[in-house]
């Protein structure tokens, strides 16, 4: 009987295989020697630690080249910005050979990687990732596959066994990985300039690829003891089986609790059961891995460092910013929606589209609610406002105690907010973590900016169109490359506008006041008020008698998701003036190169209300296609597009920005510029 150990396909010593040649199973002793040869890991243990590092050779290599990539583009806008304050004509034009080239590449990854489908309607709780997303995690599992069948050709019995062990390397590998994509203040962050809310997608996969390896390292090594009848002796006399069923257990568990479905249920259940399991995970895989190999539990003691090292920043930074007494106002909008502002005197800067961890405890002791600044540290006396949309829990508590004084909204001057002290206003006790986010790059440092949002999505754009005012009006006379601006907001009623009709019309006028091209399109759903009276027919196509009723259109939540045929593009939209029962209809202009060869097409009626003089508003939804169309067709240099909204909107978005560039071949020899797209998450 032949009992030395075989070449490790990864080198070793070069004795013969293991065979099981000559062995009597029925022989207690017998059984239990080959049993041990069979789990002497001596070598395997080497293959397996190497794999493990090439596994993170490769994941230093692909966050490097990202943040190449981040901070190349951080310089190059930066470059713009330089050549605009000097004076330079086009500065968002890319000019020398290098910068063309670059130029390029980044437009065809752009198409590549913008585009998105997912399930809608009755599937909200099922989302496929955007094709970038998907390629990165397509890559990463090929990688990972690669690294477990590649050169494993071990000779003899241990066959099965060294794709076990070389399996269970690998999945211990993944686990620092798992909690660097998690931390608020995470490594991978910094260097690649994405904020870990973005990165909690690559978080979760990573836990799933984790439980593949899992898998394979349980099935592995249960083949290889079956083939010899040599389970049941092997849980009977090891304790390695019972505490990796155990950390396997509570690995499915992290992995089913985490789908989407689960944490919609109730997301503060979740965080805690969370946090709980992840130390079960940690405390099971320590008592599972070998003491052959005790060196591979700096596999866990990294993780371990890690999630106590964000632990320590998160609470230090909220310890700094809660040390004073924050209060925060309520005061009550239309649509269900309360605007909330809150004063800190520790944090005075934070960047356009920021968020933050936001806790009243009044409304709940362990409630925080992620929140997006709509204001900027300039405007409403450096105060953070916010606009919660009310739907259960925590945002529905704060609606019902929000007071009906509106005089605290917008103070801009000194003299303003010291009548904000005196007005009657409830205010609370708050609490917050942050700012987080805002992660995106320099809108100012694009030609044009085309900024959309769907209901309460537009405290991000607004943010960033507040930015974008307060920049291009500074006091030293610098010019900035930012020529046109297009601010599109959907909601489903007229009203809902006054939730920041102050902020926008301030905004359009410090533009248009600095030489910048600025238009408002207020796209409203269901707009009974901005359509005739009586039989005729309505801005988004329908006619309906309304003596029968209110607008008959058909009324989808904001919230839903929407997906019009982008092959059809309705005509240019007619300007329409109100005042009060007057309508008067303006001479129909084209925006759009297609729209005067379909005469048949419905239009889209502009109508100006006194609400907001600087806006157009239209009945109906969006077109996306057309609207980016006209962006891009004006611009001299790259042109952005920001949108914060429900899935559909983000969605068509994604998909609009991807075929429109590919279809004016951006710097492929046809001139056309390219566009940049930053997608935030509607919440």
């Amino acid at each position: 009987m032949d009992m030395g150990m075989g070449d490790m396909g990864g080198g070793g010593a070069m004795n013969a295989p293991l065979s099981a040649s000559g062995v009597n199973f029925s022989d207690p002793d017998q059984a239990a020697n080959f049993l041990a040869q069979l789990l002497d890991d001596s070598e395997l243990q080497v293959v397996g630690n190497a794999y493990a590092r090439y596994f993170w050779y490769g994941t230093v290599v692909v966050i490097g080249l990202a943040s190449i990539f981040h901070w190349s583009r951080w310089v190059l806008l930066g470059r713009r910005l330089a050549a605009a304050a000097k004076g330079q004509s086009q500065p968002a034009r890319p000019k020398s050979a290098v910068l063309r080239y670059f130029a390029t590449v980044t437009a065809m990854a752009r198409e590549a990687t913008y585009p998105q489908l997912t399930p809608t309607r009755r599937f909200l709780w099922f989302r496929v990732p955007t094709m970038g997303t998907l390629l990165l995690l397509g890559s990463y599992l090929a990688f990972v596959l690669a690294l477990e069948f590649i050169n494993d050709g071990v000779a003899g019995a241990q066959f099965w066994q060294a794709r076990g062990v070389r399996a269970g390397w690998l999945a211990v590998a993944q686990v620092p990985l798992i909690v660097l994509l998690v931390g608020k203040h995470n490594l991978i962050g910094l260097c690649t300039g994405v904020s870990y809310e973005r990165l909690n997608v690559l978080h979760r996969w990573t836990a799933r690829v984790t439980l593949l390896l899992a898998i394979f390292h349980f099935a592995f090594q249960m083949v290889a003891w079956n083939n010899y009848g040599l389970v049941q002796l092997e849980w009977s006399t090891d304790t390695c089986p019972p505490s990796g069923i155990a950390a396997f257990a509570v690995l499915v568990w992290i992995n089913i609790s985490n789908l989407p479905l689960f944490r919609f249920l109730g997301y503060e259940f979740f965080v805690i059961q969370h946090l709980l399991s992840f130390f079960g995970f940690i405390i099971a895989v320590m008592y599972h891995l070998p003491s052959t190999a005790l060196y591979s539990r700096v596999y866990i003691y990294i993780p371990i460092v890690l999630w106590f090292l964000d632990r320590v920043i998160r609470t230090m930074f909220f310890a700094w910013n809660n040390y004073r007494l924050s209060e925060a106002t309520l005061v009550p909008l239309d649509g269900g929606a309360t605007k909330v502002r809150l004063r800190n005197p520790a944090i005075t800067k934070w960047r356009p589209g920021a968020h933050v961890l936001l806790s009243i405890p009044r409304f709940g002791l362990v409630q925080s609610h992620p929140a997006t600044i709509a204001s900027t540290p300039s405007s409403h006396a450096g105060d953070m406002v916010f606009i919660l949309k009310s739907h259960k829990g925590f945002t529905k508590r704060i609606m019902s105690a929000s007071n009906d004084s509106r005089t605290a909204l917008l103070p801009h001057t000194k003299q303003e907010s010291e009548q904000q002290q005196n007005s009657q206003v409830a205010a609370y006790r708050a609490l917050f973590s942050g700012p987080y986010g805002g992660s995106h790059s320099d809108f100012a440092a694009f030609d044009s900016v085309c900024l959309l949002a769907g209901s309460t999505g537009v405290t991000f754009t607004l943010a960033v169109l507040q930015d974008l005012a307060e920049r291009s009006g500074v006091a030293d006379g610098s010019q900035l490359p930012l020529q046109r601006v297009h601010f599109v907001w959907c909601i489903k009623r007229t009203d809902w506008v006054n939730w920041a009709t102050a902020e926008i019309a301030a905004a359009i006028q410090k533009l248009k006041s600095a030489g910048i091209e600025a238009e408002v399109s207020v796209f409203v759903t269901c707009a009974d008020d901005l359509t005739e009276q009586g039989r005729a027919v309505k801005a988004c196509g329908c006619e309906c008698d309304k003596s029968l009723g209110p607008c008959c259109c058909v009324v989808v939540d904001e919230e839903e998701d929407s997906n019009k045929d982008d092959e059809v593009q309705p005509a240019s939209p007619e300007v329409v003036d109100v005042d009060k029962e007057t309508i008067v209809t303006a001479q129909s202009r084209s925006t759009s190169p297609s729209s005067s060869s379909r005469l048949e097409a419905p239009k889209q009626v502009a109508v100006k209300l006194p609400v907001l003089p600087c806006a157009n508003f239209y009945s109906g939804r969006p077109e996306v296609s057309e609207i980016l169309n006209a962006l891009l067709d004006g611009a001299d240099g790259e042109s952005a597009v920001g949108v914060c909204g429900p899935i559909g909107l983000n969605m068509t978005v994604r998909n609009a920005v991807a075929r429109l560039s590919d279809q004016r071949a951006v710097h492929k020899g046809t001139g056309a510029q390219g566009c940049y797209l930053h997608v935030e998450s509607f919440s």
